[in-house]
């Protein structure tokens, strides 16, 4: 189970989508395309956390509530309690949203992504914590890696200018992506492959109840916040919390576990560039380090011996 956890990227899971014809490891790369552009994306847009959580989760409601119903007339309804884990892990994945889009103001938007892939670790924390599983060696040795990465990306040996509160920006990053690691714990305990839109969907509607209520700490919600960053928000909508969950859960169960996991790596990698490119961030030397040390760590962390080799398709729906 564990090992399943911890190859989900920083994306929700839907299978629906139907291109059986296509590469996985194509639809793979495509979703790692559409989900790294969330931090410039959000960045772009000018909001502040509340908006943008706010949006990102209400335009994404229609369509992903069309894939929940298709399930619900093929299969029927839900027990109250695989809802009650769904609304539970949709409020963590909302202070998961809430507290990372603050941080991609204070420390930007590539660093901030590679920083709050920490969840690789904190999954199976948890599953040790709750569950006395087996903890893999290489876990252990990565550990150290990470957060020393995560300490350069933050500016320990100077920033880049990005935010005036590069430390504050990366404890938020690190508690985001903690909330988000809890949120793949609860629901890779009560999903089910066949009910994964009806999933995303329920923890949507919580993510964007309660991650609007945690980024107003920032500033309350703007409901015109311009046509201009509307259009922003849009595109994180479709990109990020429809077309990239899609795309990226229909083909993760067709690839080998390490084929997955290392497709994945790019979503970080991409986002630092997209943030470079797209909103012109200049960090530092150092924190390019930390950035690559923080991907080598969750390389680590992810990978499995050849003997693991085989499709994850069960291992993700536990």
């Amino acid at each position: 189970m564990t090992t399943a956890l911890r190859l989900r990227p920083r994306a929700l899971v839907s299978p629906s989508f139907s291109v059986a014809s296509v590469d996985p490891r194509l639809l793979v790369l495509a979703g790692a395309v559409a989900t790294s552009l969330t931090g410039s994306l959000i960045k772009l847009s000018g909001v502040e956390p509340a908006t943008s959580t706010f949006f990102r989760c209400v335009l994404a409601l229609p369509i992903l509530g069309l894939l929940a119903l298709q399930e619900f007339r093929r299969y029927g309804g839900i027990p109250r309690r695989v809802i009650a884990a769904q609304v539970l892990g949709g409020m963590m994945l909302g202070v998961d949203f809430a507290l990372w889009a603050r941080s991609i103001h204070l420390i930007g938007a590539g660093i901030s992504t590679v920083v709050v892939n920490v969840q690789v670790v904190v999954v199976p924390l948890l599953a040790w914590v709750f569950f006395r599983a087996r903890v893999p060696v290489r876990f252990v040795v990565a550990v150290p890696f990470l957060f020393a990465g995560v300490a350069l990306a933050g500016g320990i040996l100077g920033g880049s200018g990005e935010g005036d509160q590069p430390f504050l920006g990366t404890l938020l990053s690190l508690a985001a992506g903690v909330a988000y690691g809890i949120y793949i714990f609860v629901i890779g305990r009560a999903g089910s492959a066949h009910r994964a839109s009806s999933q995303v969907f329920v923890s949507t509607i919580a993510a964007g109840v309660v991650g609007t209520a945690v980024g107003s700490l920032w500033g309350t919600v703007d409901l015109t916040p311009g046509w201009p960053a509307l259009g922003w928000l849009a595109a994180l909508s479709l990109s990020s919390q429809v077309l990239g969950w899609v795309l990226i859960g229909f083909a993760l169960p067709r690839l080998a576990a390490e084929v997955g996991a290392t497709l994945l790596l790019l979503q970080p990698v991409l986002a630092m560039l997209f943030s470079v490119v797209i909103v012109h961030e200049r960090p530092s030397i150092g924190q390019f380090a930390g950035c690559a040390l923080v991907v080598a760590a969750v390389w680590m962390v992810t990978h499995v011996k050849p003997a693991d080799r085989r499709p994850v398709t069960a291992r993700i729906a536990e």
